[in-house]
């Protein structure tokens, strides 16, 4: 089973009653790990929480912090990208080269690195002094 193919199935879990627009998220961590997250609205946050920013938590929960693949599935027209908090949370995790594989199910996928997500990603090393 392909990391697409985790968040094909966990996003059959998302609850969006106001937009209907059920994302899934896979992440794989350097242990080999799979997490899993999908997106959560409710009437007062009608937009909800993002599917990646759920495997993240997930994967934080437990002490992890090091991803090496992610996978995003929506039903969309095209491949659907990460919203720009979550690009920033995913750059938290992962390294640019990292893979990041975008899906709709119908078939199609993107696939593009964390730096080509995100440009000019804010870094810890933008903290450092010389």
């Amino acid at each position: 089973m392909s990391l697409l193919d985790d968040a094909r199935d966990v996003r059959e879990n998302a609850y969006a009653p106001y937009s209907n627009f059920a994302v899934g998220a896979a992440i794989k961590t350097a242990q080999g790990t799979v997490f899993k997250g999908i997106n959560v609205e409710n009437v007062a946050y009608p937009e909800g929480t993002c599917a990646e920013a759920g495997a993240i938590a997930a994967m934080c929960a437990v002490g992890e912090r090091e991803i090496v693949e992610i996978a995003v599935i929506a039903d969309a027209p095209a491949p659907v990208p990460p919203c720009g908090g979550c690009r920033q949370k995913i750059a938290e995790f992962a390294g640019a080269d990292v893979v990041v594989t975008m899906g709709t199910m119908d078939g199609q996928t993107l696939t593009m690195t964390v730096a080509e997500l995100l440009p000019g990603r804010f870094t810890a090393d933008h903290m450092a002094k010389s």
